[in-house]
């Protein structure tokens, strides 16, 4: 009897359209493009069509996540360096944001801007002493840094303690507040994605696969991962002054495991190395956890045991399977 196994082959389109030069017709065109422009399309429509301003903030939220999700994928999966410290990140940009607009009343297009440039300066000259450390190593000294920075503000009681700060600006209007998140989730993913193309991120991987021979090669390891931290941290910071903007408060929660937690989630269900895989795992688990929020104290059991069913029965991630599914022809052929 004759086996059969399953083989994955490219469309012939795709072959076609790998590079802009071979296009060769409208259809050929509209195939390139169409994994670009539609999920762009989507996202400037979706504050427009959400019903109320509940779904509006639940949206906010999948949109932050999605952004400190793909910071986080660039990186742990192009640079090597997997943090669990994320929160220490989004914190900092948080409490700087916070800061400059309750103590020196400054409006939020300053705020914003300086809080995630100090932020990603901050984060990385913490962050620094640490690079030449390897593996889960680096990971636990990571994990270490947002529990400690909660426990000197909790001790010391600067920044307003356990308390916070309160009286920080909020936005003009939730339109604002959401079309900027959406036009910096669009910045972030394409950004990330050009910038790995360039030189910069052929480097940042090759220390990821081999950093011992990119090290033999006479470039400094260090000051790559540097670069990269700063890059990643940056945006994280980004995402918490955002945040202490939208909730017009800054307090110890900014510094909880979950904002180092949940893009690691968002990223595995999403797919790992892909940056815009992570943003998708981020509106697949925000609405989700939204959804069981009336189950109560069993939302975080029901939570879990979907995210382990998903992870058992798609461990590729949702934008590979859709890549695939976009991109390539599954027959069955002869063994």
């Amino acid at each position: 009897m004759n086996e059969l196994r399953r083989e994955r082959i490219d469309r012939p389109i795709k072959a076609r359209t790998d590079d802009i030069y071979a296009l060769m017709s409208y259809r050929e065109l509209s195939y390139l493009l169409l994994p670009r422009i539609l999920p762009v399309a989507i996202l400037l429509l979706l504050p427009l069509i959400v019903p109320n301003l509940y779904y509006l903030r639940v949206l906010n939220i999948a949109l932050s996540f999605a952004i400190l999700a793909a910071s986080w994928d660039f990186l742990a999966n192009y640079v090597g360096l997997v943090s669990l410290g994320h929160a220490l990140f989004f914190g900092i940009g948080a409490y700087t944001a916070g800061a400059l607009s309750a103590y020196f009343d400054l409006p939020i297009f300053v705020t914003i801007p300086l809080a995630t440039l100090a932020g990603g300066a901050i984060s990385t000259a913490l962050i620094y002493p640490t690079l030449k450390v390897r593996g889960i190593y680096f990971s636990l000294i990571t994990l270490a840094f947002p529990l400690l920075l909660a426990r000197l503000i909790e001790a010391t009681d600067i920044l307003g303690g356990t308390l916070g700060i309160t009286d920080v600006e909020g936005f003009p209007n939730p339109w604002i507040e959401s079309y900027l998140l959406i036009f910096s989730l669009i910045v972030v993913v394409f950004g990330l994605r050009r910038l790995l193309g360039e030189d910069l991120g052929i480097v940042l991987r090759a220390i990821k696969d081999n950093d011992l021979t990119v090290e033999a090669s006479g470039i400094n390891v260090n000051k790559y991962r540097a670069v990269a931290v700063f890059i990643s941290s940056a945006i994280a910071s980004f995402v918490g002054a955002y945040t202490a903007h939208s909730y017009m408060f800054v307090g110890l929660p900014y510094l909880n495991l979950e904002y180092s937690i949940f893009p690691i989630a968002a990223t595995v269900v999403g797919g790992m190395s892909s940056i815009a895989g992570a943003a998708i795992g981020a509106f697949v688990l925000v609405p989700l956890s939204e959804m069981l929020r009336e189950f109560g104290t069993l939302r975080i059991a029901i939570y879990s045991l979907l995210l382990m069913l998903f992870i058992a029965l798609r461990p590729e991630g949702i934008y590979m399977f859709l890549w695939r599914k976009y991109h390539q022809i599954e027959r069955w052929v002869k063994a």
